[in-house]
Order: C-alpha cells, then structure tokens, then sequence
C-alpha cells in the first residue's frame, strides 16, 4: 500500500468513516473508495454490499479480478436505560462485537452490580451523550419508559444520524411521545427513523426474548438492503 493511501485510509478511520481499498489482484493497482465517493463509483453496488455485510471479499468485473478490502467502524449500541431488558441487551450486544454503554441517571439502576464489566454514564442525558461520540454507525435504544430521560436522549440521537433508532412503548405510547417530540422541535422524518414498538415481531415477552427481538431488529438494518428490511420488518 502506498504510503499517500494509508495516511488517507488512517484519516478516514479516525474519522470513524468507511472506506474499502480496490486492489487490482493482476496488476497491484490500488485505490481507496472513502464513503463519500461510495455513491458514485463505478463499483457502488459491491461496494454496498460487501460494506453492509462488513466483509471483505473477491470480486470480478470488467475482466478484472478485484479485492475488497472493507474497513468499517465497530459498531456501537447506546442503551439509555438500566432496566431489565438492558441487562440482557448490553452482553448480547457485546458478544456480536458491538461497543455497548448505557446512560441512566437513576443510579439505583446503572450500577456496576447490575451491569458488571458494562460502561456505565450515571448522568441524565444532555451531559451523558455528548462524549460518546454517537453517529452513523451507532444504534441507539430508549427503554426507560421516562419522558424525561428517553426525550431529549432521541432528540441528540436524530441529530447525530444514528444507523437505528428504537424506543420502548406501545404504539399509543409511540403516538404520545411523537407528539411531545414535534412539540420539542422534532421533524417527521426524524419521528418516522424510530422503531416502536421496539424489536422484531416474534412474540417476545421476557427481557432476553426482548432483547433477542432487538438486536434481530438492528441487525436488520444494519446488513439487509432497503426492500428487504421491509420484508423484516
């Protein structure tokens, strides 16, 4: 790899950006695709499918045999609220390779017994969310079933572009809280990114069923194309 690429290729995962090196596998010929080029390069579709299953992989096209390399960002799950479901949330999430924190300023709740080897941000969330750096490779869950805390904390996460955004609460509830959102400011379009009812429709009814229908849920969206999160969901 030359060195200009890998400096651009550093900067790019700093940045927590995407970007796949093309390397032509005959000739050594490379170049890097950065996520803002995805869109209009001629390989958009493989390189979309390959970022969205975070894998590299072979492909040939035009006569050349191709290499994919994919650099994606880790994967971060922001759970705000330490209820039960969370508990079972936060080490599933983790063992499929997610950064996990969850934010709950009801200390009674966030606390290490309950979430051992979990990072834990005690702080309601105007001061807790800013330093986790949320974006577009974050999925944020809202669980506390408090207005208060669950509110502002989809506010900041419409702001930041979050790859899922899923709140607790049946669709009345849903009805209500999109209410006082558009009363806060909230667009529809923001309002219509939520998933709530939370989590895949499998009949879910204990915390880690819960929290087996949501991970399902964001990995959804996360790997499958548009149409057939639809079919998903």
């Amino acid at each position: 790899m030359k060195l200009a690429i890998l400096h651009e290729l550093n900067a790019e995962r700093a940045a927590r950006r995407p970007a796949i090196l093309v390397t032509d596998t005959e000739s050594g010929e490379q170049r890097l695709v950065k996520s803002a080029d995805f869109a209009r390069d001629p390989l958009r579709a493989e390189l979309d499918k390959q970022l969205r299953m975070g894998k590299s992989a072979s492909v040939e096209t035009g006569g050349k045999k191709l290499f994919l390399n994919v650099y994606a960002p880790t994967a971060k799950l922001v759970i705000v609220g330490a209820v039960h479901i969370s508990q079972a949330l936060a080490p599933l999430a983790r063992s499929l390779g997610y950064d996990v924190t969850v934010v709950d300023p009801r200390t009674a709740f966030a606390s290490p017994e309950r979430f051992p080897d979990i990072p834990l941000v005690a702080e309601w969330p105007d001061i807790a969310l800013p330093p986790l750096n949320v974006d577009a490779y974050t999925a944020f869950v809202a669980v506390t079933h408090d207005p208060k805390i669950d509110d502002p904390a989809l506010l900041h996460a419409f702001e930041r572009g979050c790859f899922y955004i899923g709140a607790l609460g049946s669709r009345k509830t849903h009805a209500k809280r999109g209410d006082r959102l558009r009363a806060q400011g909230a667009k529809e379009s923001d309002i219509a990114r939520i998933h709530a009812p939370i989590g895949l429709a499998i009949g879910a009814v204990s915390p880690s069923e819960i929290a087996v229908s949501i991970m399902a849920e964001i990995t959804a969206v996360l790997r499958l194309p548009p149409k057939e999160k639809e079919v998903a969901a």
